[in-house]
């Protein structure tokens, strides 16, 4: 759901230093909010405070979050902890390859531009979704 971004409360957070919020702002800004905050029934910030950020140094009015009900508040520090330490980064590996794809699906040969022209032509014809 939408929630107006003046009407978040920002209250005591784990967090201190916020990084480079610019690049997370120019990545909202290029393929929107890929993941919402997370705030309470009174909409009290639990876990997205750059999110939060990037989206008003961006000048957004509302910004997409989950309503989440929690008993208290050492079981919203717990989601706070578990919402930024839960994930994994690329590894070198993973995101030399993702690169690679990235720019070969960018930057496709001259028979690769034929064949997705060939496809996009037939998923037109049968009203096929594109792949």
């Amino acid at each position: 759901m939408q929630v107006p971004i003046k009407e978040i409360i920002v209250r005591k957070r784990v967090r201190r230093d916020m990084g480079d919020i610019a690049a997370l702002a120019e990545s909202m800004k290029r393929l929107g909010q890929i993941t919402p905050i997370a705030v309470s029934r009174k909409n009290v910030l639990i876990a997205g405070g750059r999110r939060l950020e990037a989206a008003r140094s961006l000048g957004w009015r509302t910004i997409n979050a989950v309503v989440v009900d929690l008993p208290g508040r050492t079981a919203k520090l717990e989601y706070e902890i578990e919402e930024n330490t839960q994930r994994a980064d690329f590894s070198p590996e993973e995101l030399a390859r993702a690169a690679r794809e990235l720019y070969r699906r960018k930057n496709p040969g001259f028979f690769r531009r034929i064949w997705n022209a060939i496809l996009r032509f037939f998923a037109r014809l049968f009203h096929i979704e594109e792949f």
